[in-house]
């Protein structure tokens, strides 16, 4: 076992990096450091050689210290006996513990499964390095699901965050010495296609009925409020609130986000949810959810003449994209959506500037 500091010729710059060979197995680290090769004619500068100088001194420490890990029988992990342990299994441990909401365990447990596609028998902690994190990257973005399909650029995101958690968790629990998923780059978010009402269809579906009233009164509700389906399902009557100065709120805990939330409603708003019940009923009481109620969902939104594909969700989108064109400024959009970073709501903001964009290209003139 030992480690060998190399130089390679990239571009018009000499690349440092480790050649390190332990276990019979061979791994290349670069170390993002250069030097400044000797010109065919002339010399170096004298910067440029205190520069390779510099260079060489901090390579050649790295490189100890990596030999050092090596000789103390650690070679990047904290606990030798820990390092053989299997991976697979950890994640399947971390499965259950992550387990905090649907979507998050349905995350991780797609998370799992294409992990191993990926690994196909198993693997140890000790067996894990940058190249095989970027192959598991290179593993969703070629994978293809049943369908034919291949994963969109968010399950991507989703899956490989994920899977990025378990290696921070793995370091945190003495077992991994470095992560080394902080090497590799990261996947970029795609962006997301969110499908919103304009004014006239909101209105138009308002006035059309629907196969399902509670869902109706439950769509019509997210739309002049903001609020997701699944602060909407689990509403209580307790904690629709009345005060003089306020007027009508709702004070709540996010179901996403765990925020605690006062959230000012209209009376129109409030109107649509009925007869007040106990305080510990839910306010819509009967509402469910599901690929069925998504198609009756659909098909009310095409009596009322809207052709776009509908979802629950779509009210909010539909509130959030009205607020903005009608005036409201970006940073009380966001308070009332429940956003914790602007930057979330920004992408509404983007929409309807391409929707300007799109209207200002419609009148053409023969000149």
């Amino acid at each position: 076992m030992n480690v060998k500091l190399r130089q390679r010729l990239k571009g018009n710059k000499i690349s440092l990096y480790l050649d390190k060979y332990v276990d019979g197995r061979r791994e290349y680290e670069y170390l993002n450091l250069y030097l400044t090769p000797e010109p065919e004619k002339g010399k170096l500068t004298k910067e440029q050689k205190d520069a390779n100088k510099e260079a060489l001194q901090l390579a050649e420490t790295i490189r100890s210290k990596r030999h050092l890990e090596i000789v103390n029988g650690e070679h990047g992990f904290r606990n030798r006996e820990k390092a053989k342990g299997s991976f697979l299994r950890y994640v399947e441990h971390l499965l259950v513990k992550r387990n905090t909401s649907e979507s998050n365990h349905a995350n991780w447990y797609s998370m799992q499964k294409h992990l191993q596609d990926y690994v196909e028998k198993d693997i140890t902690f000790k067996q894990i390095n940058k190249d095989w994190v970027e192959g598991f990257k290179e593993h969703l973005r070629t994978t293809e699901t049943s369908t034919g399909r291949k994963l969109s650029q968010n399950s991507q995101l989703a899956y490989y965050s994920k899977f990025c958690a378990a290696l921070k968790q793995a370091y945190k629990d003495g077992i991994l010495q470095r992560n080394p998923a902080e090497q590799v780059e990261g996947v970029k978010p795609g962006e997301t296609e969110r499908s919103f009402l304009t004014y006239e269809e909101l209105q138009a579906m308002a006035k059309q009925e629907c196969e399902y009233p509670e869902l109706k009164r439950a769509f019509i509700f997210s739309a002049l409020t903001g609020l997701r389906w699944s602060d909407i399902e689990k509403l209580l009557w307790v904690e629709i609130q009345h005060s003089k100065d306020l007027g009508y709120f709702i004070r709540f805990r996010q179901k996403k986000t765990k925020g605690a939330e006062m959230l000012p409603i209209s009376e129109q708003a409030f109107s649509i949810l009925g007869e007040r019940r106990n305080p510990e009923d839910k306010v819509f009481e009967h509402l469910k959810y599901s690929a069925w109620h998504n198609l009756k969902l659909q098909q009310w939104a095409m009596r009322a003449s809207v052709i776009k594909h509908i979802t629950f969700h779509s009210a909010r989108h539909s509130f959030a994209t009205l607020q903005l064109t009608l005036g409201t400024d970006i940073y009380t959009v966001s308070k009332m959506l429940g956003h914790k970073h602007l930057k979330t709501t920004q992408v509404y903001a983007k929409v309807i500037d391409q929707k300007k964009q799109e209207a200002a290209n419609k009148i053409k003139l023969e000149l």
